[in-house]
């Protein structure tokens, strides 16, 4: 008589510690393992749910005595932001410790726009009382201690007209302003060292690319896109819409691309090689979009609107993949993505800056390594099963106030109705009569070179 016995080391079974899992032997036969499948999709549709139960985005909101304008972060600090507001306040928070460390006082009117110089030690503000100030930033400290409340202006920029926005450049002490003109300073002089002009009464926003050196866009209130060039003495060429657009960011990881915030409620993103179709059009917002920013992995961007709400867009997704509102938000004029891509701020009408996470389900602070293995586990397999109907379902549900759901429940109607008219346009005219602009298209009225 035979007798099979399993032989093991007692070695190998034996923990080290009592907090060391137990080894336990598993069988991959697939024969064994019938159901494998259905469990799978149980233990999806649960992952689903549980994001959906933890979604909850909002962190703190820091206030201001008027409603903020503009915001910036600093490129060498992820724990610092700036922000400027429709009194000429400007402040510099410490975002762990949620408090001011120190008040930019110097401005008489709305602060328009501020922007970091590369050393992340200076920035520059300008607004509508026609000038641009340069002012030195304290460093953010992790604990808390001293903080000095006011601090006057290093330098002092003047300008004939208002200024509408300004962007600093990457490498240089230069920047560039936003107003009547386009025009580029440097930090050593009084004057502007060069101006472009090009048919717009005003500029409403201006972006330096973040990687090719001489490069950078404006947006102006003639509903154009313009594209300059510091090597030349005049803009390289635009791109007429018809809508006007608010601001632009430049993708940090595809030099060539950047994304455009429109009236229309739509955001485009175009190459700048080929202006005449967008790479990919933006929908889901109801009001125009004021502000957007990209994520500084280059996947995604956050957008806020005037229809009080901000969304997160991946890059080449039509649809945006996360909507925040609060009840006591309104209508947002700014927004930064933070220098990790963790988190989201917003700055607001309400006299609020709001951070948020931008995974609304992400567990912050220090995890087991259990835990992100865990965590990985459940999105793949919400990520496996995403097409299946109930996953879908949940994994796209949002609740939303009443005004941005009716809104867009009337907007889709409109739509739908513009569709069939056209439908039946087409049917009942002469076969190539009519031609059909596609959607990337549509929007763009000229190229001038």
């Amino acid at each position: 008589m035979k007798v099979k016995i399993i032989s093991r080391s007692e070695e190998e079974y034996t923990r080290e510690r009592t907090s060391d899992l137990r080894k336990v032997q598993r069988n991959y036969d697939p024969a064994l393992h019938q159901f494998e499948k259905a469990k799978e999709y149980t233990r999806a549709l649960n992952a689903a749910k549980l994001d959906r139960i933890f979604a909850k985005p909002f962190i703190a909101a820091l206030p201001h005595d008027d409603g903020v304008t503009c915001l910036a972060r600093n490129p060498r600090l992820i724990n610092s932001i700036v922000a400027g507001s429709a009194d000429g306040d400007i402040r510099i928070w410490d975002i762990p410790q949620e408090r001011v460390l120190r008040r930019l006082v110097g401005h008489t009117a709305v602060v328009k726009g501020i922007s970091f110089a590369p050393d992340g030690e200076t920035v520059v503000s300008a607004s509508t009382d026609a000038t641009v100030k340069l002012w030195k930033v304290p460093y953010a400290p992790f604990e808390a201690g001293d903080v000095q409340e006011d601090a006057e202006p290093v330098f002092e920029f003047s300008g004939k007209n208002a200024f509408r926005g300004i962007d600093h450049h990457w490498q240089r002490t230069q920047f560039a302003t936003a107003g009547a003109a386009v025009d580029i300073w440097d930090h050593s002089r009084s004057e502007p060292i060069q101006s472009f002009t090009w048919g717009s009464d005003t500029v409403t926003s201006v972006r330096f690319n973040p990687a090719e050196a001489d490069t950078f866009a404006s947006t102006g209130s003639d509903r154009s896109i313009a594209l300059y060039d510091l090597r030349r003495a005049t803009p390289l060429r635009k791109v007429v819409m018809q809508t006007r657009c608010n601001a632009l960011a430049w993708n940090p990881m595809e030099p060539f691309n950047f994304t455009a915030a429109n009236e229309d409620c739509c955001l485009y993103t175009y190459d700048m090689r080929r202006l005449q179709s967008a790479l990919c059009v933006h929908k889901d917002f109801v009001s125009a979009v004021m502000d957007v920013d990209y994520s500084p992995t280059g996947r995604e961007f956050v957008a806020g609107s005037y229809d009080r709400s901000l969304r997160i867009f991946a890059t080449s997704g039509g649809h945006s993949r996360e909507v925040y509102t609060t009840k006591r938000m309104q209508r947002v004029f700014a927004v930064r993505f933070s220098g990790d891509a963790t988190y989201v701020f917003s700055g607001s009408d309400d006299m609020n800056v709001r951070v948020w996470k931008a995974k609304a389900s992400e567990q912050l602070g220090v995890r087991l390594p259990r835990e992100k293995h865990k965590q990985a586990y459940n999105e793949a397999l919400v990520e496996r099963y995403k097409h299946m109907p109930e996953v879908k379902r949940i994994t796209r549900h949002r609740h939303l106030p009443a005004a941005i759901y009716k809104a867009a429940k009337t907007r889709r109607t409109i739509t739908e109705s513009d569709k069939r008219k056209l439908q039946r346009r087409i049917e009942h005219s002469a076969p190539g009569s009519i031609t059909v602009k596609p959607e990337r298209k549509k929007k763009i009225l000229a190229q001038v070179e």
